[in-house]
Formats: C-alpha cells, structure tokens, sequence
C-alpha cells in the first residue's frame, strides 16, 4: 500500500477507449487511484518501473510484446506484482498461458465495467479472481490432448492456405509425415477437416489471427 493509502493501479491496453473507460470507472472510487495508462507491452514495464502500482490490469492482446509476455517480465523483476489479465477472448490455451504465467486475475473485458473494481480490491487483497467460465474452459482444457509444438506448426501453415506438400516443402520434410501430423490435429481437436480444425484452433487461442 502506498503513503497516501489508496491501492495504485496501471492500465495497459493498446487502445485508448477502452482505457478511458476503466480510467472513467476507477475515478469514482476515492481508494483507488489510476497513477499510469501504457498502449504497449514494452511501455507497460517502463511504466511498472517509474510508478511501482498495487495492481496492474494488462491486455492479452497487445501488438509486439503480448500481455503474457508483459507479464512474465514484471514478475521476473517485481515477483510480488499483482496483475489481473483483460481480454476480450476466452480461448482456453490462452487461459492456460495467463494464468501459468503467474496472473492472480483474468477478467473479460465484457465484464470490466461491472467487476473490475471488485477484481482489483480482491487481487490486491491477495486473493486470486478467476470468474467461473473461465475456470470452466480451463477444467475442459486440462483433459483435453495438448498438440505439439510441430502440429502447432503445421496446422498455423495450412491456416496460411498451405496445402500438404506445401507445408512439407516449408517445414523440410514428406508430405506423407504432413499428412500424419494432419491426422493427429483432427483426431486430437475433434475436428472434421482442415477447416474446422483451424477454426476450434482459433476459438482456443492455439492459434491466433495476426494483424
């Protein structure tokens, strides 16, 4: 807690209404005091730095350095930081990732204007706030069949539009493995075609749309 008794918060989120909207919320409580916004990863850290806050709210979805890997280099210089993921998208590996990531909170940005100020007086309270939907989606996640690395790989190529031989040509290897590893990513997503595994991929946040 700081000197003047009030919990210091840092908002990071590359865009700029949705900060203007927490800032908006967090104004109206007189124990809580906005001291930072960052529009970026990389700006976030400096700001952890400079402002020292009781509790961060970070983006997931920030261009360049993501709010995972934001997060992983506040705690790896301030491990006691407490940091509350927003994200508009609830894809399980994503969860899986955030919360792995030491995150004592994950919040949906539909819900920040009804709960964020609760989740930060609970995260700075100590406790850890994983509404019930999310923790739901992370149960299915840890007894579904994780992909590897490699059909990862593969199956972020053929969302590129990669046909099999293409996927090979690109990855150094016979289109007959590409074709095993295809068999493996449908059978392990429950998945019907290359279509739809790309689709459920993107829905858990195992692969994700750049731009």
């Amino acid at each position: 807690m700081h000197s003047d008794g009030r919990i210091h918060v840092l908002c990071a989120d590359d865009h700029p209404l949705v900060r203007k909207g927490i800032a908006w919320i967090l104004a109206a409580e007189p124990d809580i005091l906005l001291v930072a916004e960052a529009g970026s990863g990389h700006e976030a850290l400096e700001l952890f730095r400079m402002h020292l806050p009781d509790v961060t709210l970070i983006d997931l979805r920030m261009p360049g350095m993501d709010g995972v890997a934001t997060t992983e280099a506040i705690l790896r210089e301030f491990p006691d930081a407490k940091i509350i993921a927003l994200t508009s998208y609830a894809g399980d590996q994503e969860i899986y990732r955030t919360l792995k990531a030491g995150v004592q909170g994950y919040l949906l940005k539909e819900m920040v204007h009804t709960e964020v100020v609760r989740a930060i007086r609970t995260v700075h309270s100590g406790k850890r706030l994983v509404p019930a939907e999310v923790s739901e989606r992370l149960a299915e996640y840890m007894t579904q069949p994780a992909l590897t690395p490699r059909e990862v790989e593969v199956l972020s190529l053929i969302a590129r539009g990669l046909g099999n031989k293409e996927v090979a040509d690109e990855l150094g290897t016979s289109d007959g493995t590409i074709r095993i590893h295809v068999q493996h990513i449908l059978s392990k997503l429950g998945a019907s075609d290359r279509t739809h595994a790309v689709s459920i991929a993107l829905q858990r946040g195992i692969l994700r749309l750049e731009g």
